[in-house]
């Protein structure tokens, strides 16, 4: 796993050097130190647990004896290293473990089940998932990118100790990256700051961020960090004695109300110093609170005796008091900030956090091992970050496409979160730029699948409105409303886009579902058969035997086909009568002569009945745009669904005399619930407000109009306009024709007639 080992023959790691090149004794004396010290700072675990640490130690020194790093340090120090981390967030045993095994598979050839056996399988789990990890290549491609995320950070939504161990893999890395060749550097410090800090950042790694921050800079931008931190010194030699006496004068004040408090410097890191100098456009010289102190107080009410304390010594800096408590960032993040006018007028940062805070400030998911206590601050340490993890595993269970993924998870993975409040007054955080739809999916899926309109702070909003700070959203629903394609298109997180795509995937299938089902009973009726066997425990048998000779692996899956065109219904029915005969069902004569009679005269009760409520079942074509009232046909395209044509549509006759078998009986419903759109061919006088006056006798008729082309011969006596109106039926689309024949200008008006004439 680690980006520095080269042995000193300039092969892989996975080699082992000549004997030449073993460690001196003085190495392995280091080594052997190292682990003395790993195991002084283990005093929080038991101690058997040590002892299976210590036996996964020399598991790992025996497998990379011989490996050396690039710096000509024995390999094992890298393992240990990591390990030492991992123990500074008191990771139980088996991370650990897994720590100091991390790199073993990979390099020495140790397998999976030979960990299972020795360590059990746990630690072989995590240690595996590391391997994994280590194989993925970051390149610019974005196919192969949002593959490796998925992997990544499934394997983190799987159990964040894999990304743990990592991040502490990777901030040794960091550490020691002197030692790798120069033309490596930029990769590996661009990869550590486009990913793995952000990783860091939203599991609330606090610490671990900055510093993957500062040493990804200094390797990535060496000439702008070596500037930066003269200045910050120059700066800091300058003002030591200010900071000084600040320091001196808050602890009096707090002696003297009698709150124990413990106060730490904090310095800005350079890259966050680099990056606002470079995003607000700002000089050195600008940029005001680069120093601050942490003020850690017993409880949660101190924080807030704290500020009163603080706001009554110096004056603070309106808009710069920020309430993370009350309200606390996605990863966990709580604590009081507010800037503060010092001596000589230069800003100071004060936060205020209990000790409970600080911890998961700097350790995030971390602060789950790191902080179990029975108060209420410990069950929230212990939920910290899951809510994103498993809204993760939601997505991956909803998404098998790995470019999908990546657009889902891109945006969360980089939190700028806006507050908002439900009705309630519960506080909900959500990236920059989410939407009311976002919104309506956090709270519940059901209620994004079903939401009709908004209302923020009181007013009616477009669903499309992004979200501010502080607004109140009330979602209005209704129980028959479904998701808009329509949304895909402005919303932000990863959890709503995929709802919306699951619920539309899902509906097309219970659609082509009904409509197979209908397509099936009426080929039965064909065969004698009154109906469709049910999906009873009777039944199952003939169901099974029926999906083997189809191919299908389950009856909707069967139904689903034949909707689609895939399959062909009266095939399957001819199958399912004969396997009905071994059962001793015989075929209905009566009922079969007055199918085939009734289905010749076009009044079949088995026939499929369109009233317009069908949605991606059925289409209907272009060519011929057929309307209630025409005589129509009905086409079983292949993967498409059930295409209605009209009966004289040249089209449709190309298509009947090539592939008859998959043309089937369908008819209008008497109550159509929606218009249907058709072509006219409106003939006019070229002149001054032609236009104008057909829209106007089209909008008196009560015809929609849905599109219009009037092609280019405007220079000549008359002009074609093509329109798209929407019609109730072929009764109302007479009507809108003698309308227009009266309307003056217009020459001539035809419906355009099937096939394109």
């Amino acid at each position: 796993m680690s980006a520095v080992l080269q042995t000193p023959s300039g092969k892989g790691k996975g080699k082992k050097p000549p004997a030449a090149t073993m460690p001196s004794p003085a190495a392995a004396n280091a080594a052997a130190a190292s682990f003395a010290a790993l195991t002084a700072s283990l005093d929080y675990l038991d101690a058997s647990d040590i002892e299976l640490v210590r036996k996964a130690y020399r598991f790992a020194d025996e497998a990379h004896l011989g490996q050396l790093r690039a710096s000509g340090e024995p390999y094992i120090t890298h393992p240990i290293a990591v390990a030492a981390q991992c123990a500074e967030w008191k990771l139980d045993a088996q991370a650990l473990m897994a720590a100091l095994l991390h790199d073993a598979i990979e390099d020495c050839g140790v397998t999976k089940p030979e960990l299972i056996e020795r360590f059990g399988a746990p630690v072989a789990e995590l240690v595996d998932g590391l391997t994994k990890l280590d194989k993925l290549q970051f390149n610019t491609r974005e196919e192969s990118q949002a593959e490796s995320f998925r992997k990544m950070l499934l394997a983190m939504a799987r159990d964040v100790r894999v990304i743990l161990i990592k991040l502490a893999d990777r901030t040794h890395n960091m550490r020691t990256l002197e030692d790798v060749p120069r033309e490596k550097w930029s990769r590996i410090s661009s990869e550590t700051l486009e990913i793995y800090a952000p990783i860091a950042h939203r599991l609330g790694l606090n610490q671990t961020y900055r510093e993957l921050q500062e040493l990804a800079f200094r390797h990535l931008r060496p000439w702008r960090y070596n500037i930066l931190s003269k200045a910050v010194t120059k700066a800091r030699n300058r003002r030591r004695d200010l900071i000084q006496k600040v320091q001196r004068e808050v602890e009096a004040a707090f002696e003297s109300a009698g709150i124990d408090v413990r106060i730490a410097g904090r310095e800005k890191t350079l890259y966050s110093v680099y990056r606002k100098m470079d995003e607000k456009h700002l000089s050195f010289a600008q940029v005001t609170d680069i120093y601050g102190f942490r003020v850690i107080v017993p409880s949660l009410l101190d924080c807030y005796t704290a500020l009163g304390l603080l706001h009554q010594m110096y004056k603070p800096v309106p808009g710069k008091f920020k309430d993370h408590i009350a309200i606390p960032k996605v990863n966990g993040y709580q604590s009081l900030h507010t800037t503060l006018v010092g001596p000589a007028g230069v800003n100071v940062e004060f936060q205020m956090r209990t000790e409970a805070m600080h911890v998961v400030a700097e350790s995030g998911v971390a602060a789950h091992w790191l902080y179990k206590a029975s108060s209420q601050d410990g069950d929230g340490a212990d939920r910290l970050g899951t809510k994103w993890l498993q809204s993760l595993l939601d997505i991956q269970h909803e998404t098998r496409d790995a470019a999908e993924f990546w657009d889902h998870v891109k945006i969360d993975l980089f939190p700028d979160a806006v507050y908002v409040f439900t009705p309630k007054s519960q506080i909900m955080a959500l990236p920059r730029g989410a939407t009311v739809v976002d919104f309506a999916y956090a709270i519940h899926s059901n209620i994004g699948d079903r939401t009709v309109a908004a209302r923020i702070n009181g007013m009616q909003v477009p669903l499309r409105t992004e979200l501010k700070n502080g607004d109140v959203v009330e979602v209005v629903t209704a129980p028959v409303s479904t998701p808009n394609p329509a949304w895909l298109g402005f919303v932000r997180t990863g959890r709503a886009r995929s709802k919306i795509r699951h619920h539309l995937k899902t509906l097309a299938q219970a659609e082509s579902q009904d409509l197979g089902e209908k397509l099936l009973t009426q080929a039965l009726r064909a065969e004698g058969l009154e109906k469709l066997p049910s999906d009873e425990p009777e039944f199952h048998s003939l169901w099974e035997k029926l999906l083997r000779f189809t191919g299908s692996r389950s009856r909707a899956e069967l139904l689903t086909d034949i909707g689609l065109g895939k399959r062909i219904a009266s095939i399957v029915a001819k199958r399912l009568v004969t396997m009905l005969a071994e059962r001793g069902e015989k075929p209905d004569t009566l009922l079969i002569t007055r199918e085939r009679y009734t289905a010749h005269e076009n009044v079949s009760q088995g026939e499929v009945v369109l009233d317009g409520s069908e949605n991606a079942s059925v289409q209907f074509a272009t060519c011929c745009r057929p309307v209630p009232g025409d005589p129509i046909v009905g086409y079983l395209g292949r993967g498409e669904g059930l295409v209605v044509h009209t009966e004289d549509c040249a089209v449709a006759k190309r298509l009947q005399h090539k592939d008859s078998e998959r043309f089937i009986s369908v008819e209008w419903s008497d109550e159509p619930v929606r218009p249907f759109e058709t072509s006219l061919l409106v003939t006019v006088v070229n002149g001054k407000g032609a236009l104008a006056r057909v829209a106007a006798a089209l909008a008196n008729a009560e015809a929609d109009i849905a599109h219009v082309d009037m092609g280019d011969d405007r220079a000549q006596d008359a002009t074609d306009m093509r329109f798209i109106v929407a019609v109730r039926d072929l009764a109302h689309l007479d009507a809108v024709i003698r309308t227009l024949r009266r309307t003056p200008a217009v020459m001539r008006v035809q419906r355009v007639r099937p096939g394109g004439g």
